[in-house]
């Protein structure tokens, strides 16, 4: 069975307020995982964002100067996001988009994004060749993205053909940062 059938399984909007409990930072800490990658003044792609568990801390990283452009296809996880968002005093650095179509609706980013981070996201997602296609299209020369999916639920040999896709996408496999309960990897 492809991986495009055996995980096509949306996170349930409730359970986003479990993945942005506090104490998930005590395994996943997103400023140790994404304190390395990200910088002042960059723009930031994140699809399946939920609740804004890294994008709080993206948008913190990237500054007033910088943008996270969060995409997700549930509408919940944005509003509760950008609520999130607007009590941290980050709500202008982000700019949330709702999926339309299937696709991520960021060809305005082509070739603009220096950082994307697909943590968690897809193994959920119904075509995750054309994912990486838009992400590699989104992404500047020399562009990063951090692709993570829970060990738990992506065995090793998916996460392998996760990779394969993302080849054919034109990525090029960097290192593999260790990160708590996942499968992790740099791809350029």
């Amino acid at each position: 069975m492809s991986i495009q059938h055996e995980f096509h399984r949306r996170c349930p909007w409730w359970l986003g307020y479990v993945l942005i409990n506090p104490l998930r930072r005590w395994r996943q800490d997103p400023k140790k995982i994404l304190g390395p990658y990200v910088r002042e003044g960059m723009t930031v792609l994140e699809p399946g964002p939920g609740m804004g568990f890294f994008t709080l801390e993206l948008a913190r990283l990237v500054g007033p100067t910088g943008r996270v452009v969060a995409v997700d296809v549930q509408q919940r996880m944005l509003t509760t996001l950008g609520k999130r968002a607007a009590k941290a005093g980050l709500r202008d650095r982000l700019d949330l988009r709702l999926v339309r179509d299937g696709g991520l609706g960021v060809e305005d980013l082509a070739g603009k994004a220096d950082f994307a981070l697909a943590f968690a996201m897809v193994h959920e997602v119904p075509d995750p060749a054309r994912l990486f296609r838009e992400i590699k299209a989104a992404l500047k020369p020399g562009g990063i993205l951090l692709l993570s999916e829970p060990s738990g639920h992506v065995k090793e040999k998916q996460y392998a053909e996760t990779l394969d896709l993302a080849r054919a996408a034109g990525f090029t496999l960097g290192e593999s940062p260790a990160i708590a309960l996942s499968r992790s990897s740099l791809l350029r």
